[in-house]
């Protein structure tokens, strides 16, 4: 029997306390030994990440108050690694709060890198900062990439960092391995220990853009000497270098449009294709160390590729013929492969950060000759209840121009509910960050929280999102504010064209670069009846003088070169446009965010007081770009479904907000 109930009010099981409780992230999965490790998130903790073990009972190997998170690039990523293949548990790890590299063993733990902090000056950031460990070719010592903001400019480079601590008070001790560029990563040392590759790339270039390959001869010190560029170049972004014997090195390119694996042969000529497909073989390098491919000890290379997400394969890479592994994951990355262990028989076992339909994101196991899956940590500890899921629909919709936009969409969902007859439900755009992001069909209790109470979703792959080739990225190419925009709207005009949604009751929201693309549809058009913006761009003069390095000059490739299109970056800014706004915003930010700064919220704020917009604009203490707080993550959430619960008219199960029309923010 339905039950018919106003959209929006529906009784949902999942509650953001719910979801935040069940809710772990995890990531950055590896063999160790006959282990598996991983990181692992603490939000009840205020967001600290941890190193923890599999077993009966998951062993935690960091302890607090140590946060294992790198600030490399600030978006950070591989930020531990396991030393001596795990031998009596150690480890090293990046430290968020000092930024230092921590040597952790059975007995404890220690630095092995200098205090970084300028000397009387407290809160400062630590102006040395590392990630993406790796072995070194000499005992003793392990190689990371080093971001060193010690100069008058930032610079990367490689650096070999001694693991008996005498780096820890000593500067000197650690070693310069390459030249220094502004950006570098995937430091590879061949298995005969005689070269070393890595790549690097230069501003104004994004690492989607172009990088360039390079492989430099080890002398017996470990340094390198001559330097060859293999492949790459200010226009052709080349990912993930990994050795497939002593002098043949696999790496993916985008040179004929989508991210293919190829190959070189360091003593011939010419590069080899190994797969050229229509499909992506990778992703936009947001946090560095991000693999897509794995090489096996037999010379096949277990890879990951597609388009709405990645499927896992199995690739000859002497006939280039590639075997899916038939897996109901809607995407899948390989961190490690092995042979079986455990029962008798067992094949090829490979270790998946994976997403699919029914148990949402986590770490996995998969036996490659079976297909048997074994979960080795979900991010969420509980599931809801089926009924409370909706089922992702990808679409594609007609954008302006003939283009075709791609899009994901949850319409409401509760088991034995449904709205007033003849009534159409409200429906919220998710904009991604990025802006290169991917929407992805997959289980997402953020989804579910809104369609299990009568709120549609559609998750927008607007111009410049990844995983539908270069061209559909380079859209976005000086157009960001424009395309997103009509992008988005297309969308909107395409659900309530083919009667899926109210077209009184639409909202928008996106966090980042989500976050400018939702303010840019509220002071561009009058599609949206109400917005949100978490930690979103809104001047992009202000940005452009107060943004880190690695973001530096992005917005020339986005919006134009500056200073010379200063005019531009004004015309295009919602902050210049709030006199054309005229619904309600809530506008979300982390007071410690030093990727889109709190003075970007904070002038929209004053700008919507000044007209008399309804608003609210709530700031996060000890939040950065993203919160990982248990308790600011619950508020957020709730914040959010009363402001449309005030917007829309409904009745929600949340406390209501409290929007203002003047001067004044929520504490």
């Amino acid at each position: 029997m339905t039950t018919r109930a106003p959209f929006g009010s529906w009784p949902s099981p999942i509650t953001a306390a719910s979801l935040v409780a069940s809710s772990t992230p995890v990531g950055s999965p590896r063999f160790v030994g006959d282990s598996i490790w991983w990181l692992e998130g603490r939000p009840a903790e205020g967001g600290r990440f941890t190193v923890v073990a599999d077993g009966e009972a998951h062993r935690e190997l960091v302890p607090a108050p140590y946060n294992v998170r790198s600030r490399v690039h600030e978006y950070g990523g591989a930020a531990w690694a396991p030393v001596d293949d795990g031998a009596g548990d150690r480890l090293v790890f990046a430290n968020f709060a000092d930024q230092r590299v921590y040597l952790h063993t059975g007995d404890g733990l220690g630095p092995l890198t200098p205090a970084s902090v300028p000397a009387g000056e407290p809160g400062a950031d630590p102006q040395l900062r590392f990630a993406e460990f790796t072995a070194s070719r000499r005992d003793g010592e392990v190689l990371a990439v080093c971001e060193d903001h010690t100069g008058a400019a930032p610079e990367r480079y490689i650096v070999a960092i001694p693991l008996d601590g005498s780096a820890a008070a000593d500067a000197a001790a650690l070693r310069r391995v390459t030249p220094p560029s502004r950006f570098v990563a995937y430091p590879r040392v061949s298995p005969d220990g005689m070269h070393l590759a890595w790549i690097s790339w230069e501003h104004p270039q994004m690492p989607w853009d172009g990088t360039v390959l390079h492989v430099g001869d080890l002398d017996d010190t470990g340094m390198v000497g001559r330097v060859r560029d293999v492949a790459g170049s200010t226009t052709e972004s080349v990912l993930q270098p990994e050795w497939l014997d002593a002098t043949t090195l696999a790496f993916i390119s985008d040179r004929t449009g989508w991210w293919n694996l190829y190959a070189q042969d360091l003593d011939a000529d010419g590069t080899r294709a190994l797969c050229q497909r229509a499909e992506e073989f990778a992703e936009p390098l947001w946090q560095i160390g991000t693999t897509w491919y794995r090489v096996l000890d037999d010379g096949r290379i277990l890879t990951a590729h597609g388009t709405h997400g990645m499927a896992l394969g199995l690739l000859d890479p002497d006939t280039g013929a590639l075997r899916d592994l038939d897996l109901p994951l809607t995407h899948a990355l390989p961190s490690g492969v092995r042979a079986g262990t455990g029962s008798p028989g067992a094949g090829l076992q490979v270790l998946t950060l994976s997403q699919d339909t029914t148990e949402g994101a986590g770490i996995r196991l998969v036996d490659v000759d079976t297909g048997t899956i074994h979960t080795v940590r979900r991010s969420l500890a509980e599931l809801p209840a089926a009924g409370a899921l909706p089922v992702g629909r990808a679409m594609d919709f007609p954008g302006d121009g003939g283009a075709v936009v791609h899009a994901n969409v949850y319409a409401p969902a509760l088991a034995g509910l449904d709205g007033p007859e003849g009534e159409l439900p409200p429906f919220v755009a998710f904009v991604h960050g990025g802006p290169t992001g991917q929407a992805r069909i997959g289980l997402s209790l953020n989804i579910a929280y809104y369609t299990s109470r009568g709120i549609g979703v559609v998750d927008v792959n607007y111009a410049g999102s990844s995983g539908f080739g270069r061209a559909y990225r380079d859209r976005l190419a000086g157009q960001w504010g424009v395309a997103d925009v009509a992008d988005t709207v297309a969308v909107m005009r395409g659900l309530v064209d083919a009667g899926i949604a109210d077209p009184q009751r639409l909202a928008i929201e996106g966090g980042s670069a989500g976050g400018w693309t939702t303010l840019a549809c509220l002071t561009d058009t009058d599609t949206f009846a109400a917005g949100i913006s978490r930690y979103g761009v809104a001047d992009l003069e202000a940005l452009v003088a107060d943004t880190h390095d690695f973001e530096a000059h992005y917005m020339e490739s986005l919006v134009g070169p500056w200073p010379e299109a200063r005019e531009l970056y004004a015309e295009r800014a919602p902050i210049n446009h709030v006199d054309r706004l005229d619904c309600p915003v809530l506008l979300l930010q982390g007071d410690e965010d030093r990727v889109v700064p709190p003075n970007q919220s904070r002038k929209f704020a004053d700008a919507l007081a000044a007209k008399g917009i309804e608003h609210a604009y709530v700031l996060f203490a000890g939040e950065q770009h993203g919160f990982r707080k248990a308790a600011n993550i619950v508020r957020a959430q709730e914040l959010s479904l009363a402001f449309y619960a005030h917007v829309f008219g409904f009745t929600a199960d949340v406390p209501p907000i409290e929007l203002t029309r003047g001067a004044g923010r929520t504490p």
